[in-house]
């Protein structure tokens, strides 16, 4: 599905729940980047954001501005918006995020996007640690590699990945065909982030009560 809107100014993109991770990172401009790495994953958009995002070294729901979702009832609920400062449904677009599909499925989404005049992803032989330490913007494992990604000032970019070594990696990677029932956190499966193993056929955690109020409520 087509990018809806996309504002350089703003550092804002809107795009349908259905769109292509990758989809996005080739419709915006050099020197704007999302608030996930270049790796494509199950679901598309709605599907990162009902997980929680992936390989993220910061608040990933501070990077969702907004959501429009169809509840399980069938109602379409919108929260959050487009600017920034806007904080009406602030709340219930961070809800969703990290919901595993509880609240429904996002029709449209709203990305804070950020700048950087360089990026960098690099990758070696290893896995996740607690020790691990880095400051790069995006640490995840897959199939026994471990995977560094950063951008912002030539500098800090430097200084990030200074220490880690590895190759140069320039080539996104997707990752759903390691995924054919489906992507769930789990242990024993091809991919790992610094919230979750990532396995295929996982079942969604069980939400607590109160969240299944909730969403019982929309």
């Amino acid at each position: 599905m087509p990018i809806l809107e996309l504002s350089a100014a703003d550092q804002t993109l809107i795009a349908s729940g259905d769109t292509a991770l990758l989809d996005i990172y080739a419709a915006l401009p050099p020197g704007l980047y999302p608030p996930f790495p270049p790796v494509e994953l199950p679901g598309g958009l709605s599907g990162l954001l009902q997980r929680g995002g992936f390989a993220q070294n910061f608040f990933f729901a501070g990077e969702i501005l907004g959501v429009t979702f169809q509840a399980p009832s069938g109602r379409l609920v919108r929260a959050g918006g487009r600017v920034v400062k806007n904080v009406q449904g602030y709340d219930l677009t961070r809800l969703f995020v990290g919901s595993f599909g509880q609240l429904g499925e996002a029709v449209t989404v709203t990305l804070r996007l950020r700048p950087g005049v360089a990026a960098r992803q690099v990758a070696r032989p290893g896995s996740l640690g607690a020790g691990l330490g880095h400051r790069a913007r995006f640490i995840w494992e897959a199939q026994g590699k471990l995977h560094l990604m950063h951008f912002g000032h030539a500098r800090e970019v430097e200084a990030a990945l200074a220490k880690f070594g590895g190759e140069e990696v320039s080539a996104p990677a997707d990752y759903r065909p390691l995924f054919p029932d489906g992507i769930g956190p789990g242990e024993g499966g091809p991919l790992r982030d610094l919230r979750f193993g990532w396995a295929n056929g996982a079942a969604p955690p069980v939400a607590p009560a109160l969240f299944s109020k909730v969403a019982a409520a929309l």
